[in-house]
């Protein structure tokens, strides 16, 4: 009789119970992340980026923009994280860095204010990221990711300064004028 039973190896019951698991792993980190008042935008290799709304009052919609790598905490992005990442990847490609300052540049200028929230990418696409991987075997941050933050705080910016956008020329700053500059107009806090 023992025989006659079908043989059911450890494996195979792994593998069905991961294929069942992932979804709901997803679907369940899903909610836990909009209990905590955050919504996914992105997320690529356990890297997450969210939005969460923001404290401003001069405007409804305003969101902050965060983001976890792999057991690490949230974090929030500033301009000078990114503009380092830049002269980090343009040590190692100067050509091609430049090309994607120009990138990011196309990208600010196509995006627009929000009009609900949360808000959603209006440019990105993963095939964007693929002229400038080779970039990614330097510096913390994957283009992808780069390019991600960089549109959320776009949006954020254009959302909440209709007049004048510091994060504009910082791009436009990058590659042409001293590090001193740019790394000095990165850090600068917003004029009240």
């Amino acid at each position: 009789m023992i025989n006659r039973l079908p043989w059911v190896s450890w494996r195979a019951c792994f593998e069905c119970l991961s294929s069942v698991w992932a979804p709901c792993h997803r679907a369940l980190r899903y909610w836990v992340l909009l209990l905590s008042g955050k919504h996914l935008i992105w997320a690529k290799d356990g890297v997450e980026v969210a939005v969460e709304r923001g404290k401003k009052q001069e405007s409804a919609l305003d969101f902050v923009v965060r983001f976890r790598e792999p057991g690490k905490q949230w974090r929030t992005p500033k301009h000078i994280h990114l503009i380092v990442e830049l002269y980090v990847k343009e040590a190692y490609d100067k050509e091609l860095t430049h090309r994607l300052r120009d990138h990011l540049l196309q990208v600010f200028e196509a995006v627009h204010p929000i009009d609900s929230y949360p808000p959603k990418l209006q440019f990105f696409k993963p095939e964007h990221a693929q002229p400038f991987e080779p970039l990614n075997a330097v510096g913390e941050m994957s283009v992808e990711f780069l390019l991600v933050v960089s549109e959320l705080i776009f949006i954020q910016e254009k959302t909440n300064y209709q007049g004048g956008s510091l994060t504009y020329k910082l791009y436009q700053d990058f590659g042409v004028k001293d590090r001193f500059t740019v790394v000095n107009t990165a850090t600068l806090e917003r004029q009240r």
